[in-house]
């Protein structure tokens, strides 16, 4: 076990007896393709989204579904994830090629690498174990306060990043313009794969947008009070 790796477990408060899981949390597909952390990865997305929905549930004894919803979505997110890695100081000891790890990708990969991590972790020591590391390193985020007052269109592309994790973001589509040049009306259509569709009119193409993204939402059962902008 390399000193990258002890320091690691250091910092993570807890000291792995498969080393090997911890090797393979630490590795991306770039530098060992057979060895990659991508399983870890979609272990440990499930534990984090199970750790965190019962510990809000715990948490927020009052709060209705939207507010532990958007709760969630914010501390699952691939951004969350990166935020944890990056105090942990995952790169130290991650095994990437340069070019990925140098490159715009290097966020995404330590996101991954900390969701890959949480996965080894659960495998080596159960349970507990990865709940106890979420509630310490996501600590400070769960004392953040919710953001209710992001728009509709931010709303539905950090679901989306959340759930889906990246892999099927919302696409919009002008459907026809109508009405005179001073008072113009817009219909855009957003779709989501996998999560349907939706139609919105504004008198800009903003707010046909929104308006479209909001109705999506409240299919999906994530709306919320924000109006189009």
């Amino acid at each position: 076990m390399s000193g990258a790796h002890e320091a690691l477990e250091a910092r993570a408060g807890y000291s792995f007896r498969d080393r090997e899981l911890l090797a393979q949390a630490l590795t991306h597909a770039s530098a060992d393709a057979g060895l990659s952390n991508e399983r870890l990865e979609f272990l440990g997305d499930r534990v984090l989204g199970l750790v965190i929905a019962s510990h809000l549930h715990e948490r927020f004894p009052a709060a209705e579904e939207g507010e532990l919803s958007l709760r969630f979505n914010a501390l699952v997110r691939k951004e969350a994830c990166g935020e944890v890695g990056k105090a942990l100081q995952l790169d130290a000891a991650l095994r990437a090629s340069a070019g990925e790890v140098r490159g715009a990708m290097a966020a995404s990969i330590i996101a991954d690498a900390t969701e890959a991590l949480l996965g080894a972790i659960f495998l080596d020591g159960g349970y507990k174990a990865a709940r106890d590391f979420v509630l310490r390193h996501w600590q400070a985020q769960f004392e953040r306060p919710v953001t209710s007052g992001q728009d509709a269109k931010t709303r539905l592309q950090e679901w989306a990043q959340a759930l889906l994790k990246g892999k099927g973001l919302p696409q919009y589509r002008e459907l026809s313009r109508s009405g005179s040049d001073h008072a113009p009306v817009f219909a855009v259509e957003v779709s989501v794969p996998g999560a349907g569709s939706a139609e919105g009119q504004g008198s800009s193409k903003r707010q046909a947008e929104q308006a479209a993204a909001q109705k999506l939402l409240e299919k999906l059962g994530q709306s919320g009070s924000n109006s189009p902008a």
